[in-house]
């Protein structure tokens, strides 16, 4: 394997490797809204 194919490799995976982590914390956060939802108090409201 050259550099060149070494390193478009790395980016691919890397790129992939990002996506899917940023998935996972968007998929983590829409469950942590569903187990604790916002509530306004009132206070917030005035």
């Amino acid at each position: 394997m050259d550099n060149l194919t070494f390193g478009i490799t790395m980016i691919i995976v890397g790129m992939g490797g990002t996506l899917l982590t940023l998935g996972m914390f968007s998929l983590a956060m829409v469950f942590l809204k569903k187990i604790f939802p916002f509530k306004k108090s009132e206070e917030d409201a005035k």
